[in-house]
């Protein structure tokens, strides 16, 4: 694969259905419990704005968000497993938060499993804060894991992070 061997600048664009067949192979190898090619394609014949990151022309990660008056939720955002731990995560991240600011969110939200230790370090890296939980919101191997739930503040145009509840 080109994006592991030589890696040459990462461009980010709008996800498109044309993208769910690399995006689906992504996501089966990003996660335990993956996403179906159905809830991908809901996402975005609603509307919902995705960001497809490429390196070479190829598909490397993804992002999709729900936007509502003023709020933005990160409903999905994975960097393929073959090219993680190089910041490709805090870039697609950042353009995930910069699209919310663009379109008036105010604030952004995410879920994260408890134990996604990196995730955990990379939100709270970029001034996401803790404000809640939901109780067994994951399936696990062993029954189902809970979500912490994360937010960050946008105020004109500055990233703030939000005060716990």
């Amino acid at each position: 694969m080109s994006a592991v061997s030589q890696p040459g600048p990462v461009a980010m664009r709008a996800l498109r259905e044309s993208d769910l067949n690399a995006v689906m192979a992504i996501e089966v190898r990003g996660y335990s419990y993956p996403w179906t090619r159905g809830i991908f394609l809901d996402c975005l014949r609603a509307g919902y704005p995705g960001l497809a990151m490429e390196r070479d022309g190829l598909l490397i990660g993804y992002g999709v968000l729900s936007l509502a008056a003023d709020e933005a939720h990160v409903l999905n955002i994975c960097i393929d497993p073959l090219v993680q731990s190089r910041g490709l995560g805090r870039q697609l991240l950042r353009a995930l938060v910069r699209l919310a600011g663009d379109r008036g969110a105010q604030r952004v939200f995410l879920e994260v499993r408890p134990s996604n230790t990196p995730a955990l370090a990379l939100y709270h890296s970029e001034g996401f804060n803790e404000i809640g939980r939901r109780p067994r919101y994951y399936p696990a191997a062993q029954g189902r894991e809970d979500a912490l739930v994360m937010a960050i503040e946008l105020v004109d145009g500055e990233l703030e992070t939000m005060p716990p509840l």
